[in-house]
């Protein structure tokens, strides 16, 4: 016997998932990653420019926002092999025995490189994860974060910092 599903053309759906920080997108991806097509963005406008790149003749879709229900596990912070400890719940960063709290972008970033020590990120890839666009601009914002973090690393007296690859991106090293 046939089963009447197979007679059916395959309906897929599109997923758009709104998160602001780079976690709770990691973390949506987790939960939705069996979707036939995800889109993760940053912001309502990011989704309605897609919308309306899909079909330019219509009108966009509503995009229905609401407040994030998406929990970030309670994971045990990121160390990088420096000691340099990330606390992804609390948005702080941690040396010896003490700490001090990041925004948004700045723990964003900071996740990044911690999570591949040494990896060079470049530009792109970091604006992409931490921005959550292709926008690179001027890069005047990138350095701004850099410098605030360079900063809050040189206060806690940890031994690493962020050093620059020029013209390529950067990446967490140990301190010279």
């Amino acid at each position: 016997m046939e089963r009447l599903a197979d007679q059916r053309p395959a309906e897929s759906s599109l997923i758009i998932g709104v998160a602001t920080s780079t976690a709770e997108r990691v973390q949506l991806a987790r939960l939705l990653g069996d979707a036939d097509a995800l889109l993760l963005v940053s912001s309502a406008e990011q989704a309605r420019a897609f919308l309306e790149l899909t079909d330019p003749g219509s009108p966009a879709a509503p995009v229905v926002m609401a407040q994030s229900v998406v929990p970030v596990p309670d994971e045990p912070p990121v160390r990088a092999e420096s000691g340099l400890l990330l606390d992804m719940e609390r948005r702080v960063v941690r040396w010896e025995d003490r700490e001090v709290p990041l925004t948004r972008l700045e723990h964003d970033f900071l996740h990044c490189l911690v999570e591949e020590p040494g990896q060079v990120w470049t530009y792109q890839r970091l604006h992409h994860a931490v921005w959550g666009n292709e926008h690179l601009g001027h890069g005047s914002h990138i350095h701004s974060v850099v410098k605030r973090l360079r900063q809050k690393l040189a206060n806690l007296g940890a031994t690493v910092t962020i050093h620059a690859v020029r013209g390529v991106g950067f990446h967490l090293l140990p301190t010279t």
